[in-house]
């Protein structure tokens, strides 16, 4: 599984999330964009496609900043994070309830899904590169 970190261009300091929809699994829950990554595609390349087909942007992803293994109760998620920048369009919750850009500390008050939560704690970190104290 990839996940983007997209950065408001507004305010560089609130992040995009998403609300996952009510007849999926974790429904409700919220997490960062992203997705499955099909057999023989890149990281990014799977971001790309996920953003497109779920947000209707054009993404650039940059680096990876962060990644974990979680264990749900149906599965066994490796979760990796990577910067983005959405190159053009509008983000629209087309595969989603809701969409945000929300500041580390807004995400604290939203129920996330698990895998995501340690990302929460270091997105409130200023050593962590995408954190509140990092410049774009």
């Amino acid at each position: 599984m990839v996940a983007a970190l997209i950065r408001s261009p507004a305010d560089p300091a609130r992040f995009l999330v998403q609300q996952r929809l009510p007849d999926k699994s974790r429904a409700n829950l919220w997490e960062f964009p992203g997705g499955k990554v099909e057999a023989g595609e890149s990281d990014a390349a799977a971001l790309i496609r996920e953003c497109h087909e779920e947000l209707a942007v054009e993404l650039e992803v940059g680096d990876r900043l962060w990644g974990t293994v979680h264990a749900y109760a149906d599965l066994t998620v490796a979760l990796e994070l990577y910067a983005a920048t959405i190159r053009a369009g509008t983000p629209k919750p087309l595969g989603a309830q809701d969409l945000r850009f929300c500041t580390p500390v807004e995400m604290q008050a939203l129920p996330f899904c698990e895998a995501d939560v340690p990302l929460l704690q270091l997105l409130l970190s200023p050593g962590f590169p995408a954190g509140p104290s990092a410049r774009r």
